[in-house]
């Protein structure tokens, strides 16, 4: 019997398998598809995540990119410069979740992939987890099984608080990209952007929306919009896929189990970044699982509260900001994106250099007071 099971091999259930395996815990990870795997996703990592690992992550790092560009419509373009102490990383998802992987096995934990999970039952003390070749038993589990996966529903949380987005991305390969520039494009698509992040052999591009709205076609918004760099996009295998949006705080907890990543909606509400809050949520289950197994009862209770209070608070900000921002994108782009100052702030935020609840305020009150006629700058 394992002291943990992980079910999912992303980057939060990696973080977790990692600290649980190093703190001599005894953990398995599940996975139903081979490692490595290929995994729709922008790929950007803030470097802040270093500070939570005690190894280099350099070997999972494309591209590391100190500069951004931005344009309305495909013009009025802005550039900018990171004034941060480290740039932004740019991972392939097979690339860089298998690597963290492969450090938690060097500590102890033990993968199986290939590995679907079909159904789990508690049993007095411990988990039952079924899979397609056989059960195995933890004493604590973690559903890090991303916005699509059983777990939650399984372990009857049964109305998270979440909003779901919808992406569709390409990965194109590409010799030679010579971009060493993260792009977003407004504009282009309702209620979200588009972007282009580039890798050391390709790029991904991709279009999402964050706030709803009546459909698009993203499809022929992305290949529109690819054509700018000189790129057919329907050449390529397209991937559509949900983000699960922070939507308010939530329990995350319940008997001997936590949720993690994207199964805790953790997603950014303005950006959509995921990778970071996926590693912390991963990063704080494992502190609480450790906790829990050494005698703490209320471990896992203060596991949902040190997300609420640690990510959920600057969260609220990114919502406020987005439920604005997207509304009115023409505004927001000429009061806010075309300001230097706001976009060096939003590199700090990409960076986790800075947070929501240092900018997004004052940010609110410019984009509100430039709706208002008469009163815009």
């Amino acid at each position: 019997m394992f002291d943990c099971i992980i079910v999912g091999a992303g980057p939060a259930g990696g973080t977790a398998a990692y600290h649980l395996a190093k703190g001599g815990r005894s953990v398995l990870v599940l996975e139903k598809d081979a490692m490595p795997r290929y995994k729709p996703c922008g790929g950007g990592v803030s470097p802040a995540i270093q500070e939570w690992f005690d190894f280099d992550f350099s070997p999972a790092i494309s591209l590391k990119l100190k500069s951004l560009r931005y344009t309305w419509k495909m013009g009025d373009p802005v550039e900018v410069g990171l004034e941060t102490g480290q740039p932004i990383w740019m991972v392939r998802r097979d690339v860089f979740d298998n690597f963290l992987m492969q450090q938690a096995q060097q500590q102890g934990a033990e993968l199986r992939d290939k590995t679907e999970v079909t159904g789990i039952e508690f049993k007095s003390d411990r988990w039952q987890v079924n899979t397609a070749n056989g059960p195995v038993e933890g004493r604590y589990l973690i559903a890090a099984d991303g916005a699509k996966g059983p777990m939650a529903k399984w372990l009857d949380f049964k109305e998270r608080k979440r909003r779901l987005a919808g992406a569709l991305e390409a990965e194109i390969p590409a010799q030679n990209t010579n971009q060493q520039k993260i792009h977003f494009e407004f504009g282009m698509v309702k209620n979200g952007y588009i972007w282009n992040f580039p890798k050391a052999d390709g790029y991904s591009i991709g279009v999402g929306t964050f706030i709803g709205g009546e459909p698009q076609d993203f499809k022929k918004i992305l290949a529109e919009y690819a054509k700018s760099f000189g790129v057919e996009v329907n050449q390529s295998k397209q991937y559509g896929h949900p983000l699960s949006l922070w939507d308010g705080n939530q329990r995350l907890h319940t008997q001997n189990a936590v949720l993690a990543g994207e199964a805790a909606c953790v997603v950014d509400p303005f950006t959509a970044e995921g990778i970071r809050p996926s590693m912390f949520s991963g990063l704080k289950a494992a502190e609480a699982i450790d906790k829990s197994l050494s005698g703490d009862g209320n471990a896992l209770e203060r596991y949902t509260s040190t997300i609420a209070e640690e990510w959920g608070s600057d969260m609220q900000w990114a919502q406020r900001l987005a439920g604005v921002f997207y509304r009115v994108p023409g505004i927001a782009y000429r009061v806010g994106v075309k300001r230097p100052g706001a976009t060096e702030r939003m590199g700090k935020i990409l960076c986790g250099d800075s947070r929501y609840s240092e900018v997004a305020d004052s940010a609110i009150k410019r984009l509100s007071k430039s709706m208002i006629p008469g009163m815009g700058g």
